[in-house]
């Protein structure tokens, strides 16, 4: 849901691009990618040299951003380059940086609600993963049919646009809709719905379909194919030197999400601390990646599982969040220590993996913890979020609730969650008896909301007042209709 503005000043109410014209090397970009698990983001955040080397000295942070290293400019955005550009002359600070984040404070009835979700495509005949070839021609397909914009990377089609939403392909070909910032929940179900509409009108005339799971039950990453985007090679090289299951992550995962915003930053502070407490309560009710090549993987949500061993550098609890002290600069020196992956020089992607510098901020809030799953889910997970931040009283309760969790106790649930879903023990009771809590306060801020929105609940509603999870149902199918096979998965979870 980036969108891009063209005005000439280092910030604006709209997301950007900063470059600093080079005039020995040109317009190169210096590009990385972030997996914190949830938080905020500046995407498509292009920093370029000007008059010489940009560095960012090992230990001591300068408050001008510059790099020495065989990259010699640095990057920060998670997609490549578009042609709408805001050029300035002067050195980035690191007070440009806090000052982007602050610009994305909006009035309450200027906040929106923007939703995304990935799914896997399938050859209907051999459960096999579709091919780019494939993906290709549904992209073709797609854009003449239903007007919409192709993104081109060279000569492969790699995703498209129309008006504020896109699709993208994820590493392994996973299907991805960003959808548009929109204002009530029953137009990000309407979106959905004519994403999904739209994409099975295509596929199924090819013989394809698509999985609402969160990670792939069937194939090993072996068997899925690359998407060719130049990012994505160089990903694969490093992930394994940083953590043992990041391959899956990027080729056999799929997530729903949901981006929302914030008035100021004590606002910022009080929403990124309940949605990070929270979390494991969402993965839980949410879980749905019980399997690996053909068999039952030990967890529920196996996607959250894999993000413990990813890429330390981008992942997990966040402590600072709840200190005193927390807020957009604190958050920006910690982005500044993050290691980047690639540039993005002259159209190609560059490795410079290892090096020190990587920032990928967004000036609104992504809450991240969600397996992908069928239709109903993808309304009910931003329906979850906007009763519990959207509305004072429920985000009030909801800091009230969490406001004395240790650090000890937050790590935990999310250890164990992935594993144990709702039946996890919390202090005398089980994590079951807080998300009754927390599920009847985002009902009754929907309900104040005033929009009759509460009715997109109803789908976790059920999980949590039986306390079985969309993991443990399929677990269930899996052991007995099923006959220990995943293939019926295929059936029961497509689009």
């Amino acid at each position: 849901m980036a969108l891009i503005s063209q005005i000439y000043v280092p910030y604006s109410r709209h997301d950007m691009n900063i470059q600093y014209k080079l005039q020995r090397y040109g317009t190169d970009k210096l590009t990385a990618r972030s997996y914190n698990g949830m938080g905020l983001e500046l995407k498509e955040l292009k920093i370029q040299q000007h008059h010489g080397q940009l560095f960012h000295g090992g230990g001591k942070r300068k408050n001008s951003l510059y790099h020495k290293g065989k990259c010699n400019l640095l990057v920060v955005a998670a997609s490549p380059p578009t042609e709408d550009v805001a050029v300035i002359s002067e050195p980035l600070t690191k007070e440009d940086l806090v000052a982007y984040l602050a610009s994305g404070c909006k009035p309450k009835e200027k906040w929106r609600i923007g939703t995304e979700h990935e799914k896997f495509g399938f050859q209907q005949t051999t459960l096999q993963p579709m091919k780019y070839e494939q993906i290709s021609e549904l992209l073709q397909g797609m854009a003449e049919r239903f007007s919409w914009d192709k993104v081109m990377e060279g000569d492969f089609i790699i995703g498209l646009k129309q008006d504020k939403q896109s699709i993208s392909l994820e590493p392994g070909g996973q299907f991805e809709l960003s959808g548009a910032p929109l204002e009530t929940l029953h137009q990000t179900c309407a979106e959905v719905n004519s994403h999904l509409y739209q994409v099975k009108a295509v596929a199924e005339e090819m013989g394809l379909g698509f999985l609402g799971i969160g990670f792939h039950p069937k194939w090993a990453v072996k068997d899925i194919p690359i998407m060719p985007k130049g990012r994505y090679d160089i990903m694969r090289n490093y992930m394994p030197k940083v953590g043992s299951l990041g391959l899956d992550m990027m080729f056999r995962t799929c997530t729903v999400q949901v981006n929302l915003d914030f008035s100021s930053e004590v606002d910022m502070v009080r929403k990124f601390r309940v949605g990070l407490a929270l979390q494991p309560i969402a993965t839980a009710l949410f879980a749905n990646s019980p399997f690996t090549e053909g068999k039952p993987n030990g967890f529920l949500s196996y996607r959250s599982h894999i993000w413990t061993d990813t890429d330390n550098n981008r992942c997990g609890m966040l402590p600072f969040v709840f200190d005193d002290t927390f807020g957009f600069e604190s958050y920006v020196d910690y982005a500044l220590d993050v290691p980047m992956y690639f540039v993005y020089r002259n159209k190609k992607y560059v490795d410079c993996s290892g090096m020190s510098f990587k920032v990928r901020l967004k000036r609104y809030l992504e809450m991240r913890g969600a397996d992908g799953g069928p239709w109903r889910r993808l309304c009910a997970l931003p329906a979850l979020w906007v009763g519990l931040l959207y509305d004072e009283t429920s985000l009030q309760s909801a800091l009230d609730i969490t406001k004395d969790w240790t650090q000890e106790e937050m790590q935990m649930l999310r250890n164990k969650v992935p594993k144990m879903g709702l039946k996890t023990p919390f202090r005398d009771s089980l994590l079951r008896h807080v998300a009754e809590d927390i599920l009847q306060l985002a009902k009754e801020g929907l309900q104040r909301r005033g929009c009759k929105e509460s009715g997109f609940l109803n789908e976790v509603a059920e999980v949590v007042r039986t306390g079985v999870t969309p993991a443990e149902r399929l677990l269930d199918l899996y052991h007995g209709k099923w006959a220990n096979s995943v293939d019926p998965v295929f059936e029961e979870l497509l689009y």
